[in-house]
């Protein structure tokens, strides 16, 4: 699995990201373009210790889902959406994108960083394991748009 700490597989989200344009569709679901866009955020921002959301830890997800987080196997497509996560109303991708790229960008710059704060909801993840949770959703994603 890639971590998003990884130069390379930093670069290749970006020139992932800068396929898209506001008349993608998605191969599945529901989401506009512009509202993946919005919805990639959340998981930076908590990274990025922006934003916590108010997520409790779970002890049945954590047992349950976590691990699936960052494993090697793909996600489903259609799999359900945390609800504080859903991006309810329209996103203009235009101004979305470039709040993404900012987060990645930012992320990318602490890539050396050692410590990391405990996830809200799944407790405790290493370095490793941060990484390849936030390349895996982005790459869900852009895979939804064809990308």
């Amino acid at each position: 699995m890639k971590s998003i700490f990884s130069t390379e597989a930093h670069q290749e989200i970006m020139n992932r990201i800068e396929q898209l344009d506001a008349n993608t569709k998605p191969q599945w679901g529901k989401m506009s373009v512009g509202q993946m866009a919005h919805h990639c955020q959340f998981p930076l921002h908590i990274i990025l210790e922006k934003k916590d959301y108010n997520l409790k830890p779970n002890w049945l997800v954590n047992l349950l889902f976590k691990k699936s987080m960052y494993s090697d196997k793909p996600w489903r497509k259609n799999m359900p959406t945390v609800p504080r996560f859903k991006a309810r109303e329209d996103k203009d991708f235009s101004e979305e994108k470039p709040k993404l790229i900012n987060l990645l960008e930012e992320l990318h710059a602490q890539k050396d960083r050692v410590d990391w704060q405990p996830h809200p909801a799944f407790g405790k993840l290493t370095k490793d394991q941060w990484g390849k949770m936030q390349y895996k959703h982005l790459d869900h994603h852009l895979q939804q748009f064809g990308v």
